[in-house]
Formats: C-alpha cells, sequence, structure tokens
C-alpha cells in the first residue's frame, strides 16, 4: 500500500489533535508516515504510533524555532523525497497551509486546501471541499504530481489504529532562503485555559447583540468547556479580540456545536462556521439571516436565554 506524508503539529512533544484526524484520513488511503519537526519531535512517536502511523521522521535543528516556515518547508520536501508518497496532509492552519502551498509549488504538484473529508479514488485521493460560503459541496482531486492537501479540524474523527511508529532521523539540508526572516521577539498568548478555537468541538460565540459584554457568552463556553468565538462587528467594535474572530476574514470553525449569541448571520460569518454540525442561534430579530442556516433557533433576548441555558446544564451536570 502506498504511504500518505502527514505534516505533525504539535507543541514540544504534545500532538494537537488536528493531527491525529490527518492520520484517521490517511489510512483510508494509505500507510500514514509521520513527519515531526523541531523541540520535542520524537516525544511525538507514540501517540502517532497508535494512531496508525507506521513510521515516524523527526528532525529537530534550530532554525524551525528561529526563522520563518521555509526551512519547515525544506524539511517536508526531504521526507518527501525519502518515501515518494501518494499524498502529503497537513492541518488547515494558517502556518502549515503557506508551507503546503510552498511544497506544492517546489514539488509542481496540485494543491487542494480546507478540505472537509477525504477519500480514496481510483486516479487518487479525492477531497471533498465547501464552497461559496459552504452554499456547495464540492469533490475534487489533483491532476497533476502528487496531491498535497489541508485538512479542516473537526473533519474527522479521532481513531487509534495500533501501528509500528518506527522512528527515523531525517536528515535535512537548509536552502539559502531558509535564514530570510528571523523571529526577533515572541510573546505568549494569555491562556484562558479554553479550547483553541479552531481545534473546538463546541463553540459558543457572540457577535452585536453582547453590546460589548460578552459575561453570558464565557459563562455558558466554560460550563461546556468551549472556546469562545466572536464576529466581526463584536472584534471591529473592540469587544473582543481579532484572534477570537469567525469568518470570512477571521478563523474557519468546523466544530460539533455552535452557538451563535445577538449574531446577525451576515456572509462573512456563515462563510466561517457553516460548516458546524450542529448549529443553534439566539438572537431577538425573527428575521435574522442566521436562522436561515440553523438546527436550532431562539427567538428571545439573549441576555434571559444564554444564563438560562447555562444554569440548565450546570443543574443537569449536578
Amino acid at each position: 500500500m502506498a504511504e500518505v506524508l502527514v505534516y505533525v503539529d504539535h507543541v514540544d512533544g504534545a500532538v494537537r489533535k488536528p493531527t491525529l484526524e490527518l492520520l484517521t484520513l490517511a489510512r483510508r488511503i494509505g500507510e500514514p508516515v509521520a513527519l515531526a519537526l523541531g523541540n520535542g519531535a520524537a516525544d511525538t512517536a507514540a501517540v502517532l504510533a497508535e494512531h496508525g502511523a507506521v513510521k515516524v521522521l523527526t528532525a529537530d535543528a534550530a532554525e524551525f524555532a528561529d526563522y520563518l516556515v521555509v526551512p519547515k518547508v525544506d524539511a517536508l520536501q526531504a521526507a518527501y523525497d525519502a518515501v515518494s508518497p501518494a499524498a502529503v496532509l497537513l492541518p488547515s492552519s494558517a502556518e502549515a497551509k503557506e508551507i503546503a502551498a510552498r511544497l506544492a509549488l517546489r514539488i509542481g504538484s496540485g494543491i487542494i486546501t480546507d478540505a472537509v473529508d477525504l477519500e480514496a479514488g481510483a486516479e487518487g485521493p479525492v477531497a471533498t471541499q465547501s464552497a461559496f460560503a459552504a452554499s456547495y459541496t464540492t469533490k475534487s482531486r489533483v491532476s497533476k504530481g502528487t496531491p498535497v492537501i489541508t485538512v479542516k479540524p473537526n473533519s474527522a474523527p479521532v481513531e487509534a489504529a495500533a501501528a509500528a511508529g518506527a522512528v527515523e532521523a531525517l536528515p535535512v539540508s537548509f536552502s539559502e532562503q531558509a535564514t530570510g526572516t528571523k523571529f526577533l521577539s515572541r510573546t505568549p498568548r494569555e491562556s484562558t485555559g479554553r479550547p483553541e478555537l479552531t481545534e473546538a468541538a463546541l463553540v459558543v460565540a457572540g457577535g452585536r447583540g453582547m453590546g460589548g459584554d460578552f459575561t453570558s457568552v464565557e459563562a455558558l463556553a466554560d460550563e461546556l468547556g468551549a472556546a469562545v468565538g466572536a464576529s466581526r462587528a463584536a472584534v471591529d467594535a473592540g469587544w473582543y479580540p481579532h484572534s477570537h474572530q469567525v469568518g470570512q476574514t477571521g478563523k474557519s470553525v468546523s466544530p460539533q456545536l455552535y452557538i451563535a449569541s445577538g449574531i446577525s448571520g451576515a456572509i462573512q460569518h456563515r462563510a466561517g462556521m457553516q460548516t458546524s454540525k450542529t448549529i443553534v442561534a439566539v438572537n431577538k430579530d425573527p428575521e435574522a439571516p442566521i436562522f436561515d442556516l440553523v438546527d436550532y433557533g431562539v427567538v428571545g433576548d439573549l441576555f434571559d436565554v444564554v444564563p438560562q441555558l447555562t444554569e440548565e446544564i450546570t443543574s443537569r451536570k449536578g
């Protein structure tokens, strides 16, 4: 069976959930070979093997931490040359999509971004995408070269499937461009204790209707163990950080449950959350466009409805 190269997203050896989802998808079309880079790369091997990686390629060098993107592209190309895979899979994060695009250009291959499903096809892997703000579902395949595909988080279940997970050190030669852009400083993001927005299985979001007060949204999110999102209107008003914006000019999410509070449902917001599995909206305007999209809608004052929902969840958990 052909091998499928999977780019590992990890933090000091802790593998992030989207990578485990990629391994599930990779097993549909071949045998997963994982590539882990940077500090703690070797520590990822056990988890990757538990989820189907037949081999784990690792590389660590100062360049991965000190310089922007290109050293990782060099490493991914080295892994590609070593494995000759049937496909290359990466998570649909901002950095990984840039890495994917640069690799596709180097190897002369087509690229598919933001896939939400993947299946084997007679002429190569077939990717499912949501197009035009999720108004249409398309199926695509790369017609030239080795498919390079990025996949949205929460697009596949995490399924354990024990494999060998043999660890091999990958020799990497860095290109002249690798040291072109250097990190001068880093400021750690303040932790909220909530899940990362793009990876969260549950998201509670607030919009213009919040009037600047996200207390009720945060309380519901904490009770559910959910991430907090915000519409562009709320972010532009300075009520919530841009890093939490959901939409065409923000982050794209696809959780199991998306609760929209005080969000009208403008097309740019829908573009970032329309692939959510179950959508619930609370809005006092019965004509709000968001209600055309939802599985469940509540017409009412969110400052009454959301706290009551939080209390009900609390009581049932108790």
